[in-house]
């Protein structure tokens, strides 16, 4: 299984971006997880295989929204009203299983990460 991200960038304050995260083979549960400069990788958003479910983490929510495609083969995370602490590597993760995990233990296929920065 691959998983690809891509679509981060640099943008100011209030701004918006797209993450995309294609992946191979089968459908899967994915999330979204993001890591700033010395902190640990914290759990971002997550959406279930048919894209039914979706959950998300309390300091995103209102702002960023998880979606898949009919194909079920991207995963996307908009991301609107950005600040500044929201600035991190986002990656995306698949899970085999059929629950939303937020412990980044629990995926069993990752991303290689997107760098997405946003100015004050």
């Amino acid at each position: 299984v691959q998983l690809q991200a891509y679509g981060g960038g640099l943008v100011h304050a209030g701004g918006s971006l797209r993450l995309s995260c294609a992946a191979s083979g089968r459908t899967f549960s994915m999330g979204w997880f993001r890591q700033a400069p010395g902190k640990e990788r914290e759990f971002v958003a997550a959406i279930s295989r048919s894209g039914g479910l979706t959950y998300y983490a309390d300091f995103v929510k209102g702002r960023f929204t998880i979606s898949r495609d009919n194909a079920n083969t991207t995963v996307y995370l908009q991301m609107n009203s950005l600040k500044p602490e929201d600035t991190a590597v986002y990656y995306c993760a698949a899970d085999r299983g059929p629950n939303l995990r937020v412990d980044p233990r629990g995926y069993d296929y990752w991303g290689q990460g997107t760098q997405v920065t946003v100015s004050s």
